[in-house]
């Protein structure tokens, strides 16, 4: 079996297996994008949404539903509202990063504008929340409320802390667990407290949830110095050419001389980069062992997120679950 077969096959293979649940969820979808008195909020959402992600997040979530037993249909809403939190956060991630690029395809605010992306994700943001109160459960709405705040407040924290070489990989991991695994942790979580599951499984998935998503983004950071950009979604060098302090970058700070220091504060904090410098801060990552030491981190938070599942119940669907940590570091394992 082929690298491409392994990276592909366990979300795959998810997908097949609650593909009845993802049906319902791709028609709530569908159904609530739809604006009566607003055609570009359906155009702009169907460009992203219609791009052939992999519906990651509410995956999760049904899955977290099904592993006990869950046979109502308040976990397919519950997936729609991940999805479209998480969608409103990309239009509005695109915004702010003046992106071009987003799965392989032109962004919103390139296609359109970006007062269109920033108000159609402000549309997804309060379409989730109507998505949410129809379940009539308190707890999952202060999850899925909570994690908004939480990537907010993340992405505001990136703002400040991602062009500042004094950012260490404390910061680094606050950031991430806001504007990444924030949501993955909340995507498990409600799924089990709408399935009834008890305080100890409900825990263990959100621990799952949180370390998958901080191995997640540690893969994104190291895909942008080694990926291809038909397989990212994005351009290679995109997280450099955007100063941003991602995982190796800070790694490799820590470890630089003073005329190393210089480069990167004339890239990074200054932004006066020219031609060659991403070649030789990618150089400076290779010499400092910066890549290899994220590519530990992201396994080890793969190890922890498979570790959390370990109290569940054995079943077809935590299997699917486990493979699910290995598929986020597949690619750079």
């Amino acid at each position: 079996m082929g690298k491409n077969d392994f990276v592909a096959k366990p979300l795959d293979r998810l997908s097949e297996l609650l593909a009845d649940d993802m049906a319902a969820v791709d028609g709530l979808l569908r159904d609530r994008m739809v604006s009566e008195h607003a055609p570009r909020i359906p155009e702009v959402t169907a460009h992203l949404i219609g791009a052939g992600g992999k519906r990651l997040r509410p995956l999760l979530t049904v899955a977290s539903a099904r592993l006990f037993d869950y046979r109502g249909t308040h976990h397919q809403l519950l997936a729609a509202t991940v999805e479209f939190i998480h969608t409103a956060t990309l239009l509005h991630d695109d915004v702010i990063d003046e992106s071009r690029q987003r799965r392989g395809r032109p962004t919103a605010n390139l296609l359109w504008d970006n007062k269109s992306s920033v108000l159609v994700g402000d549309y997804l943001f309060s379409r989730s929340f109507q998505l949410m109160v129809e379940t009539d459960n308190m707890r999952v709405m202060a999850i899925l409320s909570n994690a908004s705040a939480t990537i907010a407040e993340g992405e505001v924290l990136q703002l400040t802390a991602a062009q500042d070489l004094r950012t260490d990989e404390s910061v680094y991991l606050q950031v991430v667990r806001g504007k990444t695994a924030a949501l993955f942790s909340a995507a498990t979580e409600v799924g089990a407290v709408i399935a009834g599951a008890s305080d100890a499984h409900v825990t263990a998935l959100r621990d799952y949830g949180d370390a998958l998503g901080i191995a997640f983004q540690i893969v994104d950071d190291l895909l942008d110095y080694g990926g291809v950009s038909e397989t990212i979604g994005k351009n290679t060098g995109d997280d450099f050419r955007e100063r941003k302090l991602t995982l190796p970058v800070i790694k490799a700070v820590a470890l630089a001389s003073a005329e190393e220091r210089a480069f990167w504060t004339r890239t990074i904090e200054a932004g006066d980069q020219r031609d060659g410098d991403l070649e030789h801060a990618m150089e400076l990552l290779r010499r400092h062992g910066a890549l290899d030491a994220a590519r530990r981190d992201a396994l080890d938070w793969s190890a922890r997120a498979r570790q959390a599942l370990s109290v569940l119940p054995q079943s077809e669907l935590r299997d699917k679950l486990a493979d699910l940590a290995d598929f986020v570091t597949a690619r750079v394992a």
